[in-house]
């Protein structure tokens, strides 16, 4: 067997960027995004103030959750245990940059698919190595086969003192650091300079600890941007799927209370709102693919293990059982609409609350990582229905009314309560 692994020895490092520029050469990679780079922090003060660079790139982990996340194999295990990608198969969902810790992978504005640091598997699988060892002027970086213990590179890895980026994360990264200092490889240890980085720009409000708590004082000097990848589109969606569901859900409800027969404000018109919703919530999230026209790889080539293939069919089992709905409130069968009370709202959960799960295997962004955002959808969409059925009351004539209301202020006050306790374990 064969593992691959990086050694990046920042005692040797000078910061010369050869290899971020071997790297570039070798696979053509755009300006403005990196596949390798140094990141530079100074510490101490004045007079006594060292410089320290360290590598920056992807760690190709033993339990990469880039690869769980990815929802059409597009990011995948070589047999050497090198993460490698295909850029054919990448339909730009973004969902692997935020299951990176290390924001080691970005969107190639060429190709509009997912790239990161394929270990120059390419020159690995004709016996050579990758461009970044072979440019090194002070052999800073080198190959590890971490299953032979006799490598050169591995015996330096078990014998001296290494660390790795983000071990909290459990990812088993495959990078080890020798000699680094610890603020350069944990972000909250630094501080970004309020008065402009070198070559790049200033990011005032990068989050920083004090730097007594840490027994450090060190700033970054010089390191890459990297940018929010899921924005108003996908804050949309959790909107647009949070109605559709909630509308659903109450209309559910409103049959257990003997409200079946009632045909335009159960049968007709909640179907109506929830797929008008469902539409939205799928023009979203197909408008945030950078490869739109490949959304249907999620079901010809999706992953089981990912959530966005999941959350996928769970919306398209909640638009069947609704359109199945409207069809039996619009022939005016209150038998079909009870029997598919049960089924809808437990699909109209899904439909809110999978996000929980997609949320929870991106590792890369911490305040995701909630036990409390599942109970928070199913509350917003509790919330999003019970408001949404109050509108139509002012314009039909709406089955108990009042419990609908006291629905919404129970959705509201779950949601308070939610916000509240996050508040305040955030706070301790």
């Amino acid at each position: 067997m064969t593992r691959l692994g990086f050694l990046l020895d920042s005692d040797s490092c000078i910061g010369c960027h050869a290899c971020t520029v071997a790297c570039k050469s070798e696979h053509d990679v755009p300006l403005g995004v990196n596949r390798t780079w140094v990141k530079y922090i100074e510490t101490g003060t004045f007079p006594d103030v060292s410089r320290h660079f360290s590598v920056m790139r992807c760690n190709h982990c033993d339990d990469a959750p880039c690869m769980a996340i990815c929802p059409t194999n597009a990011l995948y295990r070589a047999p050497n245990g090198v993460v490698d990608f295909d850029d054919r198969n990448c339909i730009g969902c973004k969902a692997c940059m935020n299951a990176c810790p290390y924001d080691a992978i970005y969107i190639n504005p060429a190709t509009n698919t997912a790239n990161k640091c394929n270990f120059c598997n390419h020159r690995i699988e004709v016996g050579l190595e990758p461009s970044c060892v072979i440019v090194c002027p002070v052999h800073a970086i080198q190959v590890a086969d971490l299953d032979d213990p006799n490598h050169p590179a591995t015996r330096i890895i078990g014998r001296d003192d290494v660390a790795v980026r983000a071990p909290e994360q459990g990812t088993n990264p495959k990078v080890f650091y020798r000699g680094a200092d610890q603020a350069s490889l944990d972000p909250l240890r630094t501080a970004i300079a309020d008065d402009g980085m070198i070559w790049a720009d200033t990011t005032p409000s990068h989050p920083t600890v004090p730097a007594g708590s840490h027994g450090v004082i060190a700033r970054t000097t010089y390191t890459t941007a990297h940018h929010a990848t899921w924005k108003e589109k996908v804050s949309g969606y959790l909107v647009t799927k949070a109605i559709a569901a909630g509308v659903m859900a109450v209309a559910a409800l409103l049959v257990l209370l003997g409200h079946a027969g009632e045909q335009a404000a159960v049968g007709v018109v909640p179907p109506i709102v929830a797929g008008v919703f469902l539409g939205l919530t799928g023009v979203l999230l197909v408008a945030d693919l950078k490869q739109p026209g490949r959304f249907h790889y999620l079901l010809t080539r999706g992953s089981w293990e990912s959530w966005l293939v999941k959350g996928a069919y769970i919306l398209m089992g909640f638009a069947a059982l609704t359109g199945v709905w409207w069809v039996g409130g619009l022939a005016g069968s209150s038998g079909v609409v009870e029997v598919l009370a049960l089924p809808t709202a437990v699909f109209a959960a899904g439909t809110a609350g999978y996000t929980a799960y997609l949320f929870g295997q991106c590792e890369g962004r911490d305040l995701w990582q909630t036990p409390l955002l599942l109970p928070m959808l199913l509350a917003q969409a509790v919330t999003a229905g019970a408001a949404t059925y109050s509108i139509m009351d002012v314009f039909m004539d709406v089955p108990s009314a009042e419990a609908v209301r006291w629905t919404f202020v129970g959705g509201l006050s779950a949601m308070a309560a939610l916000v509240a306790t996050e508040v305040t374990a955030s706070s301790t």
